[in-house]
């Protein structure tokens, strides 16, 4: 009876410490999300500012250099969907017109064989423009708070490494002389395993989006480009992500054919390269996964979600992955590791 009372008042500790963990992050998302995002950033470029150094090159010009590069990268990206989407603006009202028409027949249809009305294009525009109001706000806001992530991202990145062994050091005076071995070997690991996952995934996303855009161009889809890196990018998200970038290239296919079998086309090329990404890319470019259970991924997916947004959803998986390397190195986790080893699938 006494160690049953123990274990679970060490169970309740432990649900209040979780708790605790996760008001500070949900109220404090402002500033953990652009940290974490930052901390993810520099263990990537760790490996390429490491090298830099010992060629003799000084930190400041390591980091900076490293920074650029990130920055190339993500301009060249950006470019590339800013040139598609202007592309894809000129067909805009083409698209529009070819909508309300669908809309239009859609509404009959359902008032003349089932007496349903769902209004007309025109009054849902009205509507539309009532609320533009907080529209407008909310997207205002929405820019704002992402400008201010982009703006802190970099500085916390070159924080974090060029001030690196002062983190590390802080790190080895918490764990104490007991667990020093075990942290330097945890941290290796980490930056080793997360480096090369990292790296392989952006070679996955570059194939992806290859094999997306020339499907799309063999259907004859307008804008497969934009459409075929946007559903490899969105693959950052697990499982969500392709399934709301898809309903663009499906909806444009409809719309533009009027047949049912140009977007199951369009489905169906997806959800082939889809596959030939899990079973064949992603294991020959990644190699070594995090090895992460179904389980403990949903449960970061649905947690990132509640807490962060979709910023969550992309940045609790890896820390989840960094747990989970953790507690292969520590005896007394391993009942948490087993829900975290994929291996156990």
């Amino acid at each position: 009876m006494k160690i049953t009372s123990i274990s679970f008042i060490a169970l309740l500790k432990w649900l209040q410490a979780i708790f605790i963990l996760a008001v500070i992050l949900y109220f404090g998302k402002t500033l953990f999300i652009p940290l974490c995002f930052g901390l993810l950033t520099a263990i990537v470029l760790y490996p390429v500012c490491r090298k830099l150094e010992q060629r003799k090159w000084p930190k400041s010009i390591a980091v900076t250099v490293c920074l650029l590069l990130v920055t190339f990268l993500i301009i060249a990206l950006v470019g590339l969907f800013i040139w598609q989407i202007n592309e894809f603006k000129r067909d805009a009202p083409l698209f529009i017109d070819k909508l309300k028409t669908g809309l239009s027949a859609l509404q009959q249809s359902l008032l003349l064989n089932h007496g349903l009305s769902i209004g007309t294009p025109a009054s849902w525009v009205e509507k539309l423009s009532g609320n533009i109001g907080s529209i407008l706000q909310s997207a205002f806001s929405g820019t704002v708070n992402m400008f201010f992530i982009l703006f802190l991202v970099p500085v916390f990145t070159a924080l974090f490494l060029y001030h690196r062994k002062i983190f590390v050091q802080s790190l080895r005076l918490i764990a104490g002389e007991k667990y020093r071995q075990r942290l330097d070997t945890i941290l290796q690991e980490a930056v080793h395993t997360y480096f090369n996952y990292i790296k392989g995934m952006v070679m996955v996303y570059i194939i992806v989006g290859i094999l997306n855009s020339a499907g799309l161009l063999l259907l004859g889809i307008k804008h497969a480009i934009l459409f075929g890196m946007l559903c490899a990018v969105m693959t950052i998200i697990p499982y969500i992500g392709i399934i709301v970038s898809a309903l663009l290239p499906i909806s444009v296919a409809w719309i533009t054919t009027g047949s049912i079998w140009y977007p199951l086309a369009v489905i169906a090329i997806l959800g082939i390269v889809q596959y030939l990404e899990a079973n064949i890319i992603f294991p020959k470019v990644v190699g070594t996964q995090l090895n992460i259970s179904t389980w403990a991924t949903l449960v970061a997916i649905i947690a990132g979600g509640i807490i962060w947004g979709v910023a969550g959803m992309i940045l609790f998986i890896p820390f989840v992955a960094i747990l989970k390397i953790i507690t292969d190195k520590s005896e007394e986790w391993k009942s948490l590791n087993l829900l975290l080893n994929r291996n156990q699938d």
